[in-house]
C-alpha cells in the first residue's frame, strides 16, 4: 500500500501524526524549514530525526555537488543520545541539469553509504537516471508537472516511472501536493509514497456525509438508552 511521508519541519505536527499511526517518513525542504522562523537548521534537523526514529527523513542540501557532499558528510556525523547514529537521515539531492547531482548520488550511495532521496524530478528519463545512479528515493512533482502540462502526463509519469522501478531498490515519492483531490487521483496509480502537508492531511478525514451520518447514529442512541430498560 502506498506510505505516507510528512511533509513538515515542525515538530508539533510531527508528534500529531506520528500519535495518529499513519506516516512512515517526513521529508523537508528549504521552503518548508522558512515557515519555521527562528529555529537552527542543525538543531531543528536532529530533533526530527529522533522523534521520528527510525523512519526515514530527507533533509534538503545545497544545490551544487561540493555542498551537496560536504552537507550530507557533516549530517552523517549527528548523533542521539537515546539512538546513537542517527541512521535514518536521507540526503535531498536535486536533479540537476549538469549532472553533478548524478554524481552526488553515485558518490553518497556507494562510499558513504548514505541514502539518498533525488528532488525536483519531472520526467521519467529524470527518474530513469536517478535510479541508475543508485537513488533510495526518487522525488517527481505531481503539481508542478500539472502546471508544465497537464493531469495526463503527471498520471502516466508515476505509472510508468512504477513501471520501471518495479523489482528494484528505489522508490517513488510523490510530492507537490495541493489538494485531497491531487491525493485521490495519484492512489489511483498507488506510487510508493506521498509526502503530504499537514493542511493537507488534515482535511482527509473530514467528510459531511460521514458527520450526518454519525449525527444519526448518536441520536439513534439516545433515543436507545432512553428506551432501555
Amino acid at each position: 500500500m502506498t506510505q505516507i511521508f510528512l511533509d513538515t519541519a515542525n515538530l508539533e505536527e510531527i508528534d500529531k501524526y506520528l500519535k495518529q499511526g499513519i506516516i512512515s517518513g517526513v521529508t523537508t525542504n528549504q521552503k518548508i524549514f522558512l515557515k519555521e522562523k527562528g529555529c537552527n537548521f542543525e538543531e531543528r534537523a536532529q530533533q526530527i530525526l529522533e522523534a521520528v526514529y527510525p523512519l526515514p527523513v530527507s533533509l534538503e542540501g545545497p544545490n551544487d555537488y561540493d555542498g551537496i557532499i560536504k552537507a550530507a558528510l557533516n549530517y552523517q556525523k549527528w548523533k542521539s543520545k537515546k539512538f546513537g547514529n542517527l541512521n535514518n537521515l536521507v540526503i535531498k539531492v536535486p536533479m540537476l541539469a549538469n549532472g553533478d547531482g548524478l554524481k552526488a548520488v553515485l558518490r553518497l550511495d556507494t562510499i558513504f553509504r548514505i541514502k539518498v532521496n533525488v528532488t525536483a524530478c519531472m520526467t521519467l528519463n529524470q527518474a530513469f537516471l536517478a535510479a541508475s545512479a543508485g537513488a533510495t528515493y526518487v522525488s517527481l512533482f505531481y503539481c508542478r508537472m500539472k502546471d508544465w502540462l497537464d493531469e495526463e502526463y503527471a498520471l502516466d509519469t508515476i505509472k510508468q516511472t512504477m513501471k520501471l522501478f518495479k523489482g528494484g531498490k528505489t522508490q517513488l515519492i510523490i510530492g507537490s501536493i495541493r489538494s485531497p483531490d491531487d491525493i485521490t487521483k495519484i492512489l489511483s496509480v498507488q506510487p510508493d509514497i506521498i509526502t503530504i502537508p499537514p493542511k493537507i492531511l488534515e482535511q482527509m478525514p473530514q467528510n459531511d456525509m460521514t458527520d450526518k451520518t454519525l449525527k444519526e447514529f448518536e441520536e439513534a442512541w439516545t433515543e436507545f438508552k432512553k428506551a432501555e430498560k
